[in-house]
């Protein structure tokens, strides 16, 4: 299941997916604020650099519709994008018309928002997939604890559907997941839950650190010849960050999706490996937060940061290949989430096998909820966590 496949496109494909998701129809009166929204979607695209993470998946969308495989597309707050980041649909400020952003790119493209009944609408969406194998059903959870809701749809459907009925299902969930300071209901996708289920291949779980990552991923899902659920972890954060950038060519045909990347290989710039003494292990968003805090320490030449970029499958071949490279490098695993949460717990003896050693744990205190209530003490938490992943005696 962790076989390449082609899913980068051409250029002028590209542009031309692009060019077709920003066009607005003549007359239509749109909101400021959205004009500008197309308008540095279409600057980005036409210069190459810049694609954030609405317009990879956009472009993801689009170019799967234009290959004729129906998209559905849904979630409490799902077209517009919960942080005003989406915009599948444009709306006319004085006539009240409404402009569907993808349509016209040949399949069927369903996006709507849902009520806020997760179990219900996920066990409906899973039943989709299922039905309808050919199309992408991607469907967003509300920020909250989801998987405190959904956990008895996630355990006898969505990951036993196959072994209990031979069911066959692509769903895509996107789960929001990132310590931020936005308090216990805005942290957590439950990763630990996620893959206390994963077992004989039967899911996908995917903690993306870029847009183009996230566009290849989500291809992915329809290119192989097989279907299997797909969960994404989803940080609001990475929306918007700066840092959060891919330029057009990462989403050419020569692309494609990478379960490790490596930050000593050219990904943030090729640097010297063997001056390295400490290598930072992690997944997802806090990726940025610990480069930007080795970057204030100075410590660009000794402390390398390497992303697993697919938690399950388990790329353990791929992530051996990178670290083999760090000679005798101490390794340390660096999570966002307290001590008995979060993915370390199912990933400590792989990581320890990839690496040829033991790897040490940084996390928050383990804790009874899922994160801290107060912005102050998320604060506290993050420079705590800081200091131990950039602990001196382990330079």
């Amino acid at each position: 299941m962790c076989s390449p496949v082609s899913t980068g496109l051409q250029r002028s494909r590209l542009l031309d997916i692009g060019e077709r998701l920003t066009l607005i129809p003549t007359g239509f009166h749109v909101h400021p604020k959205v004009g500008q929204f197309l308008e540095k979607r279409q600057k980005a695209l036409s210069g190459g650099v810049d694609i954030d993470w609405a317009t990879a998946e956009a472009l993801a969308l689009a170019s799967l519709a234009d290959e004729g495989h129906p998209i559905r597309f849904s979630g409490q707050d799902s077209v517009r994008g919960a942080f005003s980041h989406r915009h599948l649909h444009l709306h006319d400020q004085v006539t009240g018309d409404v402009h569907d952003c993808l349509g016209g790119f040949g399949a069927e493209i369903e996006a709507f928002d849902t009520p806020l009944i997760e179990n219900a609408v996920l066990g409906f969406e899973y039943g989709f997939s299922v039905a309808s194998p050919d199309s992408l059903v991607v469907w967003e959870a509300q920020f909250g604890d989801f998987l405190n809701v959904c956990q008895a749809v996630f355990d006898q459907y969505v990951t036993g559907g196959e072994q209990r009925w031979l069911f066959s299902s692509g769903l895509v969930m996107l789960l929001p997941h990132g310590w931020d300071g936005g308090g216990p209901d805005h942290s957590t996708g439950h990763v630990e839950r996620v893959l206390g289920r994963c077992a004989q291949g039967n899911i996908q779980l995917v903690n993306v650190s870029t847009p183009a990552q996230y566009f290849h991923v989500l291809r992915r899902q329809l290119k192989r010849d097989f279907r299997k659920p797909l969960v994404i972890l989803s940080p609001k954060v990475l929306l918007r960050l700066p840092a959060c950038r891919s330029d057009l060519s990462d989403f050419f045909p020569e692309t494609g999706f990478r379960t490790v990347l490596d930050d000593c290989a050219g990904d943030r710039g090729a640097r010297d490996r063997g001056a390295v003494k400490l290598v930072l292990i992690c997944s997802g968003k806090v990726f940025y937060a610990l480069e930007a805090e080795r970057g204030k320490r100075g410590l660009d030449d000794q402390v390398a940061i390497v992303r697993l970029e697919q938690i399950y499958p388990f790329p353990g071949r791929d992530l051996a290949k990178v670290l083999s490279g760090y000679g005798k490098a101490n390794f340390t695993w660096v999570q966002e989430e307290p001590e008995n949460l979060g993915a370390f717990g199912w990933l400590d003896r792989r990581l320890e096998t990839a690496a040829g050693q033991r790897v040490r744990l940084v996390a928050r205190p383990e804790a009874a909820s899922p994160a801290a209530g107060w912005r102050a003490w998320h604060d506290r938490e993050e420079r705590e966590l800081f200091d131990a992943a950039f602990e001196p005696r382990f330079l």
